[in-house]
């Protein structure tokens, strides 16, 4: 995780739209444990396939 010093600057932007609301809030949440075990592996070689995560 980022400290808040370290985010790169975030722009929002809200698109007009007749749909219904929807499609905002943290769809980004659910890669983020893929994406962790991928630079691990990428890094020691190893798979994690296990939650919580842990280096063997």
């Amino acid at each position: 995780m980022l400290r808040i010093s370290e985010m790169p600057e975030i722009e929002l932007v809200l698109v007009p739209s007749g749909d219904a609301p929807g499609g905002v809030g943290e769809p980004g949440t659910p890669p983020i444990a893929p994406a962790v075990t991928n630079a691990l592996f990428a890094l020691t070689g190893e798979r994690i396939r296990t939650m919580p995560i842990r280096l063997a």
